[in-house]
C-alpha cells in the first residue's frame, strides 16, 4: 500500500466509522505504531485534517463531522457524474453479495464515494434509497465455502468437496480442480475439472456442503477448452453443443423475447406475420425446458423432436393436476 493510499484509508475509516481505535488502524493497514503517528501528523499538519483523539469514545475522530468533507487529499478525483456512476456500481455490487462475502471489502469504496458526493446536491445515500435490486432467484451460499473456493482459485490448488446434487438427491465426495467462479441468474457456480467423473463440470456453490483446500496443484484447463465446453451450451448446463433448438414465439411474446439474450450465439428473426423465430445450439435441456414453459401458449417448439416431446410431456403432466 502506497503512502497516499494509506492516508486516504485513514481518513475514510474515520469518516465511515466516526470513531476508530488506534489498534484498528494498525491491524487493518498492517502498519506499525510509529508509521501511524507519522501519517496522523502529516494529515494534521499538511492536509489540515482536524483529527482528534476522544478518550470517552476511545478512538480517533474528526473534531466536527463536517470537517471530513472539507479535508481534501490529492490522488483521487472524480466528476459528479463519474461519482454517481460509482454509487450505482457499488450499490449493485452490494446487492449481489451472497452471504456478506464482498461487503467488507467494498466498504472503503463506499466511504470514498460518500466523501466525494458529500457536498453535492445528489448525495450517495439519496441515490441508494432510489435503487432496489430484488434477487428473487438467489440461493443462500456458505461464506466459509466461498473463502475456500476463492483461496483455491488464487493458489491454483485442488479442492476436496462434499457435493450435494439436487437433481439426483445424492451427496458425493470429490476432488476438483477449480477453474473459474460464475455468477449466473442470481446464483454462484464453480467451473471445475472433476477428478471423480474425469471431465469438466459446473458445480452449484450452494450444493457444496463442505470444501477443504488441498496441497495438490489444480489441473489447468485452457481458456479455449473451457470456452468450447461451457460457452457453447445453453445456460449453465454445460457440455459441447449437440442439438439446435428452434422456437417460434407469437407476436405478443415476440415483443419481449426479441430483446432477450437466451444464448451467446443465438439467431433470431421476425417473419411476415410478426412471429419471432429463435435458434441456438445446446447440449442439456432442463434449464431450456423451464424457460420455454414460462411462455406457455406463447411459444411453440419447432425442433428438435426430442425437445418438443419433453415440453409436451411436461405440459400434459401439469394439465393432469387441474382435472
Amino acid at each position: 500500500m502506497s503512502d497516499m493510499e494509506r492516508l486516504h484509508r485513514i481518513k475514510y475509516m474515520i469518516q465511515a466509522r466516526k470513531s476508530v481505535p488506534k489498534q484498528a488502524f494498525l491491524d487493518e493497514l498492517e502498519i506499525s505504531e510509529a508509521t501511524f503517528k507519522r501519517d496522523l501528523e502529516y494529515l494534521r499538519s499538511r492536509m489540515n485534517a482536524s483529527i482528534i483523539y476522544d478518550r470517552y469514545a476511545g478512538g480517533y475522530q474528526f473534531e466536527n463531522p463536517q470537517d471530513a468533507e472539507k479535508t481534501e487529499l490529492p490522488g483521487l478525483w472524480f466528476t459528479e457524474k463519474e461519482a454517481t456512476a460509482l454509487v450505482l456500481m457499488q450499490h449493485l455490487l452490494s446487492s449481489l453479495d451472497q452471504g456478506g462475502l464482498i461487503g467488507p471489502h467494498i466498504e472503503p469504496l463506499t466511504a470514498i464515494i460518500d466523501g466525494i458526493l458529500g457536498q453535492s446536491e445528489t448525495t450517495a445515500k439519496e441515490l441508494r434509497k432510489r435503487i432496489k435490486v430484488l434477487g428473487m432467484g438467489s440461493r443462500k451460499n456458505s461464506i466459509e465455502n466461498f473463502a475456500e473456493i476463492g483461496a483455491a482459485l488464487l493458489k491454483r490448488n485442488r479442492l476436496d468437496v462434499a457435493y450435494y446434487s439436487k437433481g439426483k438427491d445424492e451427496l458425493t465426495q470429490r476432488i476438483i480442480s477449480p477453474q473459474r467462479l460464475i455468477f449466473y441468474r442470481e446464483n454462484w457456480y464453480l467451473d471445475a475439472y472433476c477428478h471423480l467423473r474425469k471431465e469438466l463440470r459446473s458445480f452449484a456453490v450452494d450444493g457444496i456442503r463442505k470444501a477443504a483446500l488441498t496441497n495438490l496443484k489444480a489441473d489447468e484447463v485452457s481458456e479455449k477448452q473451457a470456452q468450447e465446453h461451457f460457452a457453447e451450451s445453453y445456460g449453465i448446463f454445460s457440455g459441447k453443443a449437440t442439438q439446435r433448438a428452434k422456437l417460434r414465439f407469437n407476436p405478443e411474446h415476440a415483443r419481449w423475447v426479441a430483446t432477450e439474450k437466451w444464448h451467446g450465439q443465438q439467431v433470431g428473426s421476425f417473419d411476415k406475420e410478426g412471429f419471432y423465430n429463435l435458434e441456438f445450439d445446446y447440449n442439456q435441456d432442463p434449464e431450456l425446458i423451464m424457460d420455454i414453459l414460462k411462455h406457455g401458449s406463447g411459444v411453440e417448439v419447432m425442433g428438435p423432436a426430442g425437445l418438443k416431446n419433453k415440453v409436451k410431456a411436461e405440459l400434459d403432466k401439469a394439465l393432469l393436476l387441474y382435472k
